[in-house]
């Protein structure tokens, strides 16, 4: 049976078999094999790679933080996580510098705390935002999670992307906190599931499109 250890876009944490591109860290949320109520110990909400040097953990160790696990890294920037300093420094420093931040590792943690949770109710903060200003990357919130990719967004699922959409107009709900919406609008391109190439590929893109982010 699958632990209860993977994120989806809208902050959920579910079971499911599926597997994904990055693990993440919000702290120890477990007892046993199960979460408790809490879905954050911290403020670093890391994106982590699923294997770094020759280090290797038990899932769900007592004592340990939860292994969080993600479809790919524009589902877990959606759900307010940002890249690890650790084991993806290039990405952390890529994603710092199109963010247009400066201050201290716990500064830019704060403030993407602020715009990604809702405090006591261990909620998913959620923004308004004009559908055909987001960058591709970003995730909205329609009869479920889409990322935005060119003119056409892509309905995710625990395990894969969907077929195209057309981008819808007007506001929209956003679910990529404003901090990471300003990274990718300013050219940090998060690696995403192989999945969506099924269907970018034969699709039609504005010119800022491409078949993959990474």
């Amino acid at each position: 049976m699958p632990l209860q250890n993977r994120v989806l876009a809208t902050g959920e944490i579910v079971a499911d078999p599926a597997r994904g591109l990055f693990m993440g860290n919000r702290g120890i949320l477990h007892a046993g094999q199960k979460l408790g109520h809490a879905r954050w110990k911290h403020q670093a909400w890391v994106t982590c790679v699923l294997k770094h040097r020759d280090w290797h953990r038990e899932v769900m160790s007592p004592g340990a933080y939860t292994e969080l696990f993600f479809l790919d890294e524009a589902v877990a920037l959606a759900a307010g996580h940002r890249p690890c300093a650790l084991c993806r420094n290039a990405d952390y420093k890529a994603y710092r510098t199109a963010a247009g931040l400066t201050g201290p590792a716990g500064e830019m943690d704060r403030a993407l705390h602020g715009e990604r949770a809702i405090p006591r109710l261990f909620g998913q903060r959620r923004h308004r935002a004009p559908a055909g200003a987001l960058p591709d990357g970003a995730v909205i919130l329609t009869d479920g999670p889409k990322l935005v990719f060119g003119d056409q967004v892509f309905p995710i699922s625990p395990g894969r992307y969907g077929p195209a959409e057309t981008r819808p107009e007007g506001e929209v709900l956003l679910l990529t906190p404003p901090t990471t919406v300003a990274a990718l609008r300013n050219g940090y391109r998060p690696r995403v599931h192989p999945s969506l190439s099924a269907f970018s590929s034969s699709s039609s893109h504005s010119s800022s499109a491409s078949a993959s982010f990474d």
